[in-house]
């Protein structure tokens, strides 16, 4: 992913300079990826088939961390994209907390998944990730066409205007103990738009009363026209 195409030695996948990677097959529609690196171990949970040319990258939050809030929305979120013919990669990331170096986790994901035939990304964080997943749209014009940010911060997210055009889609608590909704306010506003869905009673991870549905059901909604358009 870059001008002197997928392989060269400024690409992101060879930017986190890995040491030796394998992976396991878990199940038909599920992979197991490892990549050792001197920063740090790049975990990958792969869900559906490994060329397909749309692609869902989820990160998690500052500790990391590979089930998305919402009760494990990101591997449900994986295993129903997988009907559709719809790649979705999880990451765990190399170093937790550390902005920079987690976006190049997510860009190194979807180099990876370009180098197998994907063309078209939509990038998803939760809390701390939904700057990560703001920072790899940023860093990735070209791919990345569409993206979620889930209860995020605002820190790190004061370029989100470099998203434009592109659609944006925020969900947010609007009874968050860490974060307060007016963080995904906040990225909207400096986005110069995007669609703003808060959830009535929902705490930082999502899962009181219906949000762990309707996180589920919006991402199942409005990711695949994004990744078609």
């Amino acid at each position: 992913m870059s001008s002197s195409g997928p392989s060269s030695s400024n690409s992101p996948f060879e930017l986190i300079g890995r040491l030796a990677i394998q992976e396991v097959r878990i199940s038909e529609t599920l992979a197991h990826i490892e990549v050792f690196t001197m920063q740090g171990l790049l975990t990958m949970l792969w869900h559906g088939e490994r060329d397909a040319e749309r692609v869902v990258v989820m990160a998690g939050g500052a500790m990391g961390g590979l089930l998305g809030p919402s009760d494990g929305a990101y591997h449900d979120l994986g295993v129903a994209f997988a009907e559709q013919g719809i790649g979705t990669i999880r990451v765990g990331y190399r170093s937790p907390n550390d902005l920079p170096e987690c976006i190049l986790d997510v860009a190194a994901a979807c180099d990876l998944a370009a180098r197998a035939g994907a063309e078209r990304f939509v990038t998803v964080g939760h809390s701390f990730g939904g700057a990560v997943a703001i920072g790899a749209g940023i860093a990735l014009p070209a791919y990345v066409k569409g993206v979620v940010t889930l209860a995020t911060q605002s820190a790190g997210c004061e370029s989100a205007e470099r998203l434009w055009p592109r659609p944006l889609l925020l969900l947010h608590g609007d009874r968050d103990e860490i974060l307060p909704v007016m963080c995904s306010e906040v990225v909207s506003e400096l986005a110069g738009g995007g669609e703003l869905v808060v959830l009535p009673g929902a705490g930082h991870l999502l899962n009181q009363g219906d949000a762990g549905r309707v996180v589920r059901e919006k991402l199942l909604e409005w990711i695949p026209p994004v990744l078609e358009g």
